[in-house]
């Protein structure tokens, strides 16, 4: 991706957390329409670049398509979301940020008299803001027209564009990639960086990356998209996810406060319309959301990284497990083929935990 377009680099640690290789791998099985698959069987069946299982900080299983090698970086989607959420919270940390409770304006004043920019950065990490936003990837929904004005005028500008409220601010979840460009913005105004220059320096240095990241940046401002267009490898996804399964620590430091990552992840810490079960998306409650992370269903805290057409990080921290799922989903939802790649997905991750415990 980022041969098609400007970016800025994230640079690697000079001390890359090793992420050797279990002396061998279970037999990991999952169940799916009557029949049960191994995790070759998946990737055959899907269009799956990579898996990768860690276990306890050792890769226990990996697998690739399409002659994916572990030197390829990956488009993250909206994976990348966890990322500025993760990076809001050391910036909070180290008083770049005031209080969750200022609004975007406060920070970046480009947004004075804006919706956005009247929003607290609260309710921008849950997409909380009460503006109307639909994002359905249809090509004519409110994201693409963000997008064009954004990448026409800047992204400050475009959101001058989203002008109407449908709830209350705070009191419904309602999936917009807009509102992390405004974290961005926020990021930027509050630390006097750049996300790649705080991002790289504040985690994915110290938390052990192997290789060079990149973002791509808006041509017409040069910040960086921030909802979405970070590229990694599926190794340095694994040590990501490894940090948050190991609440903030690599190895014995702290890169992010334990207490921000259970703001983050915690069911039990999010209002109750933002949890499992209760929080309404889509025409369905089974996921919830707390900043810029989705919350899993579950006898335990686990939730997720995703990002459309198949992107998607798993994290159990009780189990110390992280499940790497890299794909070409035909659409969104990975579902246009006809192979239904989120449901089988959700199958195979069920199988992983069975393995190693109960869901």
């Amino acid at each position: 991706m980022d041969s098609l377009g400007p970016h800025c680099v994230l640079e690697p640690s000079a001390t890359p957390l090793p992420l050797p290789r279990a002396a061998s791998e279970p037999a990991f099985r999952y169940s799916y329409e009557g029949r049960s698959y191994t995790l070759d069987d998946y990737m055959q069946r899907q269009r799956a670049t990579v898996l990768l299982v860690l276990k306890d900080g050792e890769i226990v299983s990996e697998r690739s398509n399409y002659d994916r090698t572990p030197a390829h970086r990956h488009l993250s989607n909206s994976m990348a979301k966890t990322i500025v959420a993760l990076a809001v919270g050391k910036a909070l940390e180290e008083k770049r940020i005031r209080s969750l409770d200022d609004t975007a304006a406060d920070y970046e004043p480009r947004l004075a008299g804006t919706v956005y920019g009247r929003t607290k950065i609260l309710h921008l990490l849950r997409m909380a803001s009460g503006a109307r936003f639909v994002e359905d990837y249809s090509g004519s929904d409110d994201l693409a027209r963000f997008s064009r004005i954004a990448q026409r005028n800047g992204t400050a500008a475009a959101a001058a564009e989203i002008r109407q409220m449908a709830s209350e601010p705070g009191s419904t979840f309602n999936y917009a990639s807009a509102e992390t460009q405004m974290l961005g913005l926020v990021l930027r105004a509050a630390t006097g960086e750049s996300l790649c220059a705080y991002v790289g320096s504040r985690i994915w240095q110290p938390m052990g990356a192997q290789s060079r990241a990149t973002w791509l940046t808006n041509p017409a401002d040069g910040i960086e998209m921030s909802s979405g267009y970070f590229n990694a490898t599926a190794h340095d996804y694994a040590r990501l996810g490894l940090l948050m399964a190991r609440d903030g620590l690599a190895g014995e430091r702290s890169v992010v406060p334990r207490d921000w990552l259970l703001q983050m992840t915690d069911p039990a810490m999010q209002p109750e319309a933002f949890r499992p079960g209760r929080m309404q998306n889509k025409g369905s409650t089974s996921l919830g959301y707390g900043f810029q992370t989705w919350i899993l269903p579950g006898s335990t805290r686990r939730f997720a990284l995703l990002g459309v057409h198949g992107q998607a990080i798993y994290v159990d921290p009780a189990l110390k497990l992280v499940v790497v799922h890299l794909a070409v989903a035909r659409d969104a939802s990975g579902d246009a083929s006809g192979t239904h790649m989120a449901a089988e997905r959700n199958a195979l991750l069920r199988g992983i935990v069975g393995t190693y415990g109960r869901w």
